[in-house]
This record gives structure tokens, C-alpha cells and sequence, in this order.
């Protein structure tokens, strides 16, 4: 096949192009060739394709999530927020943090291993691009009906694919989430976060300027796998034949990706680059395009300067693959060599593949020849922007008209009932115990983790004189989200706040991984622009600014998309992790108390899954106020030796948070229904703005001055005592038979 140049394209205006296969839609091909004032080579017209899907250029969503900036809450802990390749905020001490979570769901339904290793791989690097050492890495993961065959085809996979590419890399894994729903069937989601900490003056943007500055390209060699990868995969749905592109999924390699972290972070340390930029989705394009564009210059690239794995790459595979473990850097001329021998004393291939120049335009050759001439802008910046229709599903008002009232699903009417549903939830795959997935990750390693997976959110020390230490929770129900997006997405960032002041940490920002179906549904885009708009309303009332994120669409099958999933990572700072307070009761004796109001919050709960099989009325509703006080009172609680236990209430109720913090710290809990509250409720209601904590008799009076003077409801609730959860009245279960329910379940499924 002949090379396409610019100069052919200009002769052979007429010439047929497959932009329809690359995803392209007829008015996009007609933009491009209006911008261009020609039609574009092939080369050109691969990278248009890439950043203008839906996963690169957020052209279905990016109206909607305008709202993050126009409602964003004042907050001097913001240092870099959307727009760059992760959010930072102030953590103080003279460190930053940055973190962000994002998607690689449908290339993990292909091909699990790889699928979930490389979306590990990619948001290190993102993280590594801002000028951080990473240091955490969590996975909010959404798998099919748990007893399903295909779950048993994509779940081992994905997990050892997030813990052999993390573990490979050194990194903890502290949290997360697993969750079932025959929604996600054919449609996992394998969302993926890391935080990384670096001193304020450490803070790196991807950008290209300084005319006669280097680009350079180091890391691994440019292959074939995952070409059109993630950029074109999340792209579309998927049909009910199920798997074909494999050759679209990247292939990741965490001992590679290891010298890439050390080689950049002594880059950064010696201060050799102005500009720097991570290979990701869209690889070459989006690298050489987002740098020039946010530059102050033009770009040139003498493509064939790539290091290849495979010689018969075509230039416009180059430019469309998404080999991992890439990055590109922008050197001035004088650092260059040093640049190199950094990289090759890391056995990290490096190469000059370019220049920035004065003028506008990115040029990129092929053996001297002009393959692309575009406006950088025009490929990174200024793709379609599409004001989708939407409308309220014409099922909503009857799906919320079928609550789960005590007549409509039948409640248990005595203790032994009671019994039987709280074993029933503590063994559902949903709530048991996740330890078969968790135990092949590495949660301890560099030795800074403080609390980890199964508490409520994950903590990491960053300076070991002083203490200082950042906690990070990700939380996300699509059932709620079905029901009322609007408030679903707002009780996914109550419910993340929560676990993050549960565990003694002041939450500062929010990242989020928006999943949901096709956007060219009107019931999808309604779920979509609902939910932003709640989180957004959300986040400015607690004060916690979105610093970024990620969308991820077209998660459906043929026609049945997956519940609306928004998974919302809060971001909170503790001035001393020796003050953290864990979700387990470790000292016999101590007081329970239940903060919060308790109400019928039966709505998309746990007990109507897993003992009905029901999903319909409303969620919890949402008092936003009610969660910042809640926040602050644990948070001081902690900090002042109040409480020596701490567990938020959200999924299973304070049945489930009772089951979890009795067999965390190894004692049992005497309770008793406070007066004039059904048991039932009591124990199964999901309303938000609740915790549990455990505190010493000593400091009881001082604990209810405080709740009492900022008007929290603190009710005493029991004792933490003996090796039984008993309540009064109702029934006793001993811890054996908690742990029999509550563990196993994940390894019984997938055997």
C-alpha cells in the first residue's frame, strides 16, 4: 500500500476512506475535512478517529460535565484540578497529592488478565505524569450474578491481573469495592484509582513549549497489541456474540513499568522536563497532540524515529497504538543527554522523535515525508460536542412506585427471622466477605499502609516523622442510582465522605468514574445528566471540588444497558495516622452508639436483593448537612481519643456493620432496640447519615456533650462483649456462626 501524505491527499480529494469502520460518523468525517480544508490522509485520519471517540474527546458528556467547574466549591486545598492528567490538592507539610480513578471495563471483558493489569498500568502513569511517586493503587470492580458462568470466566482473571501487575509494581492495594448485579452481565466494570505524593514544587503539566525543545519518547517499544484499543473499545457496546476484539487489548508489563516510574521520578528529581505527558488511550495521538495543544508552540515528529517491536507497523498503527508503558517528555536541548543517560542506566529505551516549533501546526513525517498537518487543537481540544436528547424514562414513575412496604415484600416477624435475614445478608455474595479477592493483593508493602481493605477506607502515612497520612474511599451503588440518579450519585459521595471521616481523615476533594450505557439512549443520557447533576450539587455543599475523572459510556449489551453507576473516590488528609480509628470492636466493655436518625429506608437495600429479589421505591434520601456534621463529630472524635471504633452504615444496614466490626475485632455485641423503633428497621434499614462507634465508658459524658451540642442524634445502642452478637430480646448468633455465613462465599462460587 502507498503512503498517504499530505500532498497525495490534496490531489486525490475523492478518495474512499473507512472512517465509518474506525467510528467515525459522517458529520464528524465532514468536520475534519472542513478543518482541514482537504480530506485527511490516512495517517490524519487515524488520529482524528481515537481522539474523537467517545472515551478520548467526552463528546456526549463533556455538556453535562461543565457543572464540576460552574458549581465547583471554594477550596484552598486545590492545586491542579480537571483538564490535566490527574487532580492535585494541598495536603500540607509542604506535600501534594494527586489521584484520580478511571475505567478500563470493556477491554477487561475481553481479555480479563490484561484488560485489568493495563488499567492498573495506565493511572500510575497518570498519576507518574503529574510528578508523584505513586503510592496506592484501589479497584472498585462490578462483576454479573455472582453464580454465573461468565463470572467465573472474567473474575479470576480480572483479579489477578490487578494484583500481579500492583503487586509487581511494589504498590498497595488498599480498597476498593466488589460488587454483583446481573446488570453487569457482559458488561464488568474494573475501575481503577491511584494517589500519588510529591512536594508542591514537584508538580508537572502536560505541555509542550520552548521552540527547538526535544520531544522525547521513552519506555517501551511500540507494538500491534492495542491498536484502536481502549479509545475504540469503550466506544461502542458490545453484541450479544460476546468477545471478539482481542487484538485490541493492550499487554501490560509491571517490571518494565517499574523502571519507568524510578527512571521519570529522577528525571523530575534533577529537574529535566518542562512538559510530560503518559501514553494511554489513543497513545502517540494523544500524547503528541494534548502537548502541543496545551503549548505555546507547533510540533514536529519524525515518526519513523519510534522504537518498534514490529518493523511492519504502518504509520498510522504507530499512531493509533496503545502499547503500555510509554511516556513522553518535552527537553530542552541542553538537558537532553543527561535525559538519555538517566534512561539508560534504567534500561529504559529513550529516543528524540522531535521538536516543538514556532509555528501552530503538529507535522508529523514518514522517512521525510508529511503524514499529518493538523492544528493540534482541532485533534485534542476541539472535538464534536453532541447536546444528546434525553428524557425521563417512560418506566421511572412506576419502578419508584414499587417500594418495598411491609405489605408489598413480607418482613421477618420474630427473632429467629431476624436471624435468618441477617446470616442471609452477611453470606450474600454482596456483602461476605471479599477476602479471597483481596488476599491476592499486596496491601502492606512499602510498609506505610494503615488501614486497608476490609475497613472503610484506605489509609496511607506519606511522611514517617510526622505522621501525616491521606485516606482515600470508593463508593458507588447503582441500585440507588436506578431508582433516583440524582440522589444515587449523591449517596455514592455521602457514603465515600463517610468511610473517610470514619476512619479519622477530613475529606478534601472527589474523583470520579462515571459508568453508564449508551449515551444515544434518552433514558441513559436522562440517568447521566441527573447524576452529575446531583454530584455536582453535592460536592459544592460538603466543599469537595471534582479535581477529575473519567466516563465511561456504552457499558450495555445489545439493548440492556447497566444500571447507572457513578463510583465516587473521596480524597480526605490526617494530621497523625497513630490517631485512625478502625472499623473493629478490639475491647470488651466499651460502649455501642448509634449516630443518626433511623428510617423505612428499605428502597434498592440489601435485604430486598438478596431475600426478595426486588429493586424498586426510592433510595435513602440524602441530607448533606446531616453528613458534614456526622463528619465533623468523627473526625474530632478521633483526633480527641473518644472513640476507639468506627464503622459508616450503608449496605445491609446496622446489621451488616455489626457483623463486620464484631468478627474485625474478635468480640461480640450485646444490643437493644431503642424505643419505638421496629427491630426490623432497626437492623435492615439503609438511611444515610449513620455510623456506628465503639466508645471507652470514660469517655462517654465528654462524647455526648459534643454530639449533643452540635445536634447529632447519638443513641446508646449496647456493649461490646463476650463472643455473640445478641439482640436483646430478638435472637443470639455467635461469631462461629457469623464467620461460617460471612466467609468462603466468593471461594465457593468460583470453584
Amino acid at each position: 500500500m502507498s503512503l498517504d501524505t499530505v500532498k497525495n491527499a490534496e490531489q486525490t480529494p475523492d478518495a474512499a476512506q473507512p472512517w465509518s469502520e474506525l467510528g467515525l460518523k459522517a458529520d464528524e468525517y465532514a468536520k475534519i475535512k472542513e478543518i482541514l480544508g482537504r480530506r485527511p490522509t490516512g495517517a490524519e485520519l487515524a488520529m482524528y478517529s481515537v481522539m474523537w471517540s467517545e472515551h478520548c474527546s467526552y463528546k456526549s458528556s463533556k455538556v453535562h460535565l461543565k457543572q464540576f467547574g460552574e458549581k465547583k466549591p471554594d477550596s484552598d486545598a486545590m492545586l491542579v484540578g480537571i483538564g490535566e492528567n490527574a487532580g492535585v490538592v494541598d495536603v500540607g507539610q509542604g506535600y501534594a497529592v494527586t489521584f484520580k480513578v478511571e475505567s478500563h471495563n470493556h477491554p477487561s471483558y475481553i481479555e480479563p488478565y490484561q484488560g485489568a493489569a493495563t488499567g492498573i498500568g495506565g493511572i500510575v502513569r497518570d498519576i507518574l505524569a503529574m510528578g508523584a511517586r505513586p503510592v496506592a493503587v484501589m479497584d472498585p470492580l462490578r462483576f454479573g450474578a455472582a453464580d454465573h458462568p461468565d463470572t467465573r470466566r472474567v473474575l479470576p482473571g480480572i483479579v489477578a491481573g490487578i494484583g500481579g501487575y500492583g503487586n509487581c509494581l511494589g504498590l498497595p492495594n488498599i480498597g476498593g469495592e466488589v460488587v454483583f448485579d446481573s446488570c453487569y452481565q457482559g458488561n464488568p466494570l474494573v475501575n481503577a484509582l491511584c494517589v500519588g505524593v510529591m512536594k508542591h514544587e514537584d508538580i508537572h503539566l502536560a505541555q509542550a513549549s520552548g521552540t527547538g525543545n526535544k520531544v522525547i519518547l521513552y519506555g517501551a517499544r511500540t507494538g500491534g497489541d492495542g491498536i484502536g484499543g481502549v479509545s475504540v473499545l469503550a466506544s461502542e457496546t458490545f453484541d450479544a456474540t460476546g468477545p471478539a476484539k482481542r487484538p485490541a487489548v493492550q499487554v501490560g508489563d509491571p517490571f518494565q513499568e517499574k523502571l519507568l516510574i524510578e527512571s521519570t521520578l529522577e528525571i523530575f528529581a534533577e529537574k529535566l522536563v518542562l512538559g510530560i505527558q503518559d501514553l494511554g488511550g489513543a497513545g502517540l495521538s494523544c500524547a503528541t497532540s494534548e502537548l502541543a495543544s496545551a503549548g505555546s508552540g507547533g510540533m514536529r515528529i519524525e515518526l519513523d524515529t519510534v522504537p518498534l517491536r514490529d518493523n511492519t507497523l504502518s504509520p498510522e498503527e504507530i499512531l493509533m497504538s496503545e502499547s503500555q508503558e510509554r511516556m513522553c517528555a518535552i527537553v530542552e536541548p541542553g538537558k537532553v543527554d543527561r535525559f538519555l543517560e538517566i534512561c539508560e542506566k534504567w534500561d529504559v529505551i529513550a529516543t528524540v522523535i522531535g521538536e516543538v516549533t514556532e509555528g501552530e501546526r503538529l507535522e508529523i513525517f514518514w522517512h521525510g515525508e508529511l503524514v499529518v498537518d493538523v492544528p493540534p487543537r482541532s485533534v485534542a481540544h476541539d472535538g464534536p460536542t453532541y447536546n444528546r436528547p434525553y428524557a425521563r424514562p417512560s418506566w421511572q414513575d412506576a419502578l419508584q412506585a414499587d417500594a418495598p412496604t411491609a405489605e408489598r415484600l413480607a418482613r421477618p416477624a420474630n427473632g429467629e427471622e431476624l436471624k435468618a435475614a441477617l446470616l442471609a445478608v452477611a453470606g450474600s455474595p454482596n456483602q461476605a466477605s471479599k477476602s479471597w479477592i483481596t488476599d491476592q493483593y499486596d496491601r502492606y508493602v512499602i510498609g506505610n499502609t494503615v488501614l486497608a481493605t476490609p475497613e472503610d477506607s484506605g489509609m496511607i502515612r506519606i511522611d514517617e516523622e510526622t505522621n501525616l497520612g491521606v485516606s482515600v474511599a470508593t463508593d458507588g451503588n447503582g441500585r440507588f442510582t436506578k431508582l433516583d440518579p440524582y440522589t444515587g450519585a449523591q449517596l455514592a459521595l455521602a457514603e465515600a465522605y463517610r468511610n473517610v471521616a470514619a476512619g479519622g481523615a477530613k475529606p478534601l476533594a472527589v474523583s470520579d468514574c462515571l459508568n453508564f450505557g449508551s449515551p444515544e439512549d434518552p433514558d441513559v443520557m436522562w440517568q447521566f445528566a441527573e447524576a452529575t447533576r446531583g454530584l455536582a450539587d453535592a460536592c459544592l455543599v460538603l466543599g469537595t471540588p471534582v479535581t477529575g475523572g473519567n466516563v465511561s459510556l456504552y457499558n450495555q449489551t445489545g439493548d440492556t444497558a447497566i444500571h447507572p453507576t457513578p463510583v465516587v473516590a473521596v480524597l480526605g488528609v490526617i494530621d497523625d495516622v497513630t490517631r485512625r480509628t478502625p472499623i473493629g470492636f478490639a475491647e470488651e466493655g466499651q460502649l455501642v452508639y448509634l449516630l443518626g436518625d433511623t428510617a423505612d429506608d428499605l428502597g434498592g437495600s440489601a435485604w430486598t436483593q438478596v431475600v426478595h429479589g426486588h429493586l424498586g421505591g426510592l433510595p435513602p434520601k440524602v441530607d448533606l448537612e446531616r453528613e458534614r456534621l456526622l463528619g465533623d463529630i468523627l473526625i474530632a472524635a478521633s483526633r480527641d481519643g473518644m472513640i476507639d471504633a468506627a464503622h459508616d452504615l450503608s449496605d445491609g444496614g446496622l446489621a451488616q456493620a455489626l457483623v463486620e466490626s464484631c468478627l474485625k475485632g474478635g468480640n461480640g455485641a450485646r444490643l437493644i432496640v431503642p424505643a419505638g423503633l421496629d427491630p426490623f428497621v432497626f437492623l435492615f434499614s439503609e438511611s444515610a447519615g449513620r455510623a456506628i462507634v465503639s466508645i471507652p465508658r470514660s469517655e462517654e459524658l465528654r462524647f455526648n456533650d459534643m454530639c449533643g451540642a452540635r445536634g447529632l442524634p447519638a443513641t446508646r445502642i449496647g456493649v461490646v462483649d463476650g463472643d455473640v452478637l445478641e439482640v436483646q430480646g430478638q435472637f443470639t448468633v455467635s461469631l462461629a456462626e457469623l464467620t461460617d455465613a460471612h466467609t468462603g462465599v466468593i471461594e465457593a462460587l468460583l470453584a
